[in-house]
């Protein structure tokens, strides 16, 4: 099937009774792919003929049941032995946001989620993120390690300057505590970063 044969699929639950070909062609056209266009903004979906407010209500539920059901692929386990699942989890929510956003996961001892927290939102390339506020979140919830995760809005995952010395900043605040960072992972439109294994920490 095609993409756009897929979304008709779903579309065809929300709204019945209506030929929705034109209407699932056009999101695709719009959004340039079907994630992209079930993480669309409601208020987007709303600018194509055909779809109201309840219908992108609907969209948008999905994709954020397609976050969750990712998410269910790291938890209970170990996430360093289910690195995939890690990526495909931070893809999911982080890919398609038009500002960036800095998130925190935070591991126990056995590398399993305790919890992924948004630590700072921002504009359309920088998130403020303070290392104070990840040390005292990370004794709150215990952790013994986190992993920072961001996404950059313009595609490129490649590292800046300035990720590569906030990463250092985090490890500094954390080393006294005995809480390792075991990564940053940088999200970009089709491929995300690891700067561990790019040596940059």
């Amino acid at each position: 099937m095609d993409d756009y044969e897929i979304l008709e699929v779903l579309l065809c639950a929300f709204i019945p009774q209506v030929d929705v070909r034109p209407i699932a062609k056009t999101m695709v056209d719009r959004f340039g792919t079907v994630s992209a266009a079930l993480a669309a903004a409601p208020e987007r979906l709303k600018e194509i003929a055909g779809i109201g407010g309840t219908t992108a209500a609907c969209i948008r539920a999905t994709h954020l049941l397609m976050q969750r059901a990712a998410g269910d692929a790291v938890r209970d386990r170990p996430v360093i032995s289910s690195w995939a699942a890690l990526l495909n989890y931070v893809k999911l929510a982080l890919r398609h946001e038009k500002n960036e956003q800095a998130r925190l996961i935070y591991l126990d001892r056995k590398n399993k989620l305790i919890d992924d927290e948004i630590i700072g939102r921002g504009t359309v390339d920088h998130a403020p993120v303070d290392p104070r506020d990840v040390a005292r979140r990370a004794l709150e919830l215990s952790a013994s390690a986190i992993i920072l995760v961001h996404n950059h809005p313009s595609g490129d995952p490649t590292p800046t300057r300035t990720d590569i010395d906030l990463t250092r900043e985090i490890e500094r605040a954390l080393a006294p505590l005995e809480i390792k960072v075991h990564d940053h992972l940088v999200v970009g439109a089709s491929e995300t970063i690891s700067m561990k294994a790019k040596g940059l920490i």
